[in-house]
């Protein structure tokens, strides 16, 4: 059966409290106890897993806790065509999937890696990345590719079939919806299966049954795909 894939933003409501950890519990503390330490290591970390394994729910969460504290953070992703100059209030930058930089942003990230060991005036910038590939075998220049892998390295990994009912329904309860199993299965059965897909999945959902005045079903669903 196809699955359905839909241009929905991944970014929305992500915190380190609504993150599962299952099997990548001890990346996900690191990063809590890392993210709340009022003195951080300069220690970089790096995590890498395939699609939906929770890399950026884990980096825009960080940069939530962060801002939250009061703390300005660097982003920099595929998508940003034009990275910025290193910002010197930056108190830590944030490398999102870097196996897919162009020549302009490796050199961007390589550049944001050097000012955060020494930037002018403060202490050491702390570095959190995240790609697809462990380390050696990102298909990045060398110089970006060794500071990459030189610190903190986790390896994340997929949830297993009840742990990512356990997310939905729990991300579900968080929004104040009643997940029915026949729903649950339609959803899994016939949409992605990467995990942050399905929970931004479940957002539009609701937002489409609060719209509509009609509670989540199956035909809600058929009927949002139909408006789509």
């Amino acid at each position: 059966m196809k699955q359905i894939a839909l241009d929905i933003d991944l970014g929305r409501g992500a915190t380190l409290n609504n993150f599962l950890p299952g099997p990548n519990a001890e990346a996900f503390h690191h990063l809590r106890l890392w993210a709340g330490s009022d003195v951080r290591s300069p220690v970089p970390i790096y995590l890498w897993g395939p699609a939906g394994s929770g890399k950026t729910h884990l980096l825009r969460a960080v940069a939530q806790a962060l801002a939250e504290r009061g703390d300005t953070v660097g982003w920099l992703d595929a998508s940003l065509a034009e990275p910025a100059p290193f910002d010197p209030r930056w108190r830590v930058i944030l490398l999102d999937d870097v196996q897919a930089y162009s020549a302009v942003q490796q050199q961007a990230a390589f550049n944001w890696f050097v000012n955060a060991a020494t930037p002018a005036g403060g202490a050491p910038c702390g570095v959190i990345a995240a790609g697809t590939q462990p380390p050696a075998d990102l298909m990045l220049r060398e110089d970006l590719r060794t500071r990459l892998g030189w610190g903190h390295v986790f390896q994340l990994h997929l949830l297993d079939e009840l742990q990512r009912r356990a997310v939905l329904r729990q991300h579900a309860e968080g929004r104040g919806i009643f997940l029915k199993d026949d729903v649950m299965d339609f959803i899994l059965n016939r949409f992605s299966r990467d995990l942050g897909s399905l929970m931004a999945l479940l957002d539009q959902l609701d937002g489409y049954a609060l719209q509509t005045q009609r509670p989540l079903t199956i035909p809600l669903i058929k009927a949002m795909l139909d408006d789509a």
